[in-house]
């Protein structure tokens, strides 16, 4: 009788899993663990070959949990004019997470390299909260792919054509043409900026 190895009828059954096929282990950071467990307990809304716009769509990003990291928010406004005393009042905690980032799967940070949104305060080594989530609206600012390049511009559409207008007089702005490759890859929500 040989000893280890793979014996008859041993292991699960194939395609046994809940999803119907075979399964694989997959690493991914500790923290987006409820957030891949909530999406695939949720089987109903995700069809398996699903896009990520579909996904996007059908779930409730809002459920899901960001890890939080809540500090301190002060009551008392600070003036930007003249000075005046202010007590110590703490109003509550603020968790960045949910003040900035509406939904969570959708959501991604960018860093910007040079300055032709500084019209609109967008400068470089700025980063920027994108939601993917997002419809894009006229002259909202996007991070769009153009020829392969990603881009962030103020979108117009005019008519069939759309237009990506920089922020500062140094630059042209893009005429998107039937010949360009081009989509809109997000929405810009914030921008954080160091002083």
């Amino acid at each position: 009788m040989t000893r280890g190895g793979l014996r008859k009828g041993a292991g699960r059954k194939p395609n046994s899993s809940k999803f119907g096929e075979q399964t694989i282990p997959v690493r991914i950071p500790k923290s987006l663990v409820p957030t891949v467990k909530e999406l695939l307990m949720k089987p109903e809304k995700i069809q398996l070959g699903s896009t990520l716009s579909s996904i996007r769509e059908a779930f409730d990003w809002q459920s899901l949990d960001l890890p939080s990291m809540p500090l301190p928010l002060f009551s008392n406004k600070v003036s930007a004019g003249f000075p005046s005393p202010a007590d110590d009042h703490l109003e509550m905690k603020l968790d960045l997470n949910q003040h900035l980032v509406q939904h969570p799967a959708a959501t991604f940070f960018v860093r910007v390299s040079g300055d032709s949104m500084i019209g609109a305060g967008i400068h470089d080594g700025d980063v920027l909260v994108v939601d993917r989530s997002l419809t894009c609206k006229d002259s909202c600012i996007v991070i769009a792919v153009v020829d392969g390049e990603l881009t962030v511009k103020r979108f117009f559409a005019r008519g069939n054509d759309v237009v990506l207008m920089a922020e500062n007089p140094k630059y042209p702005d893009i005429i998107v043409t039937q010949e360009m490759d081009f989509r809109v890859w997000g929405v810009v929500t914030t921008v954080i900026h160091k002083v």
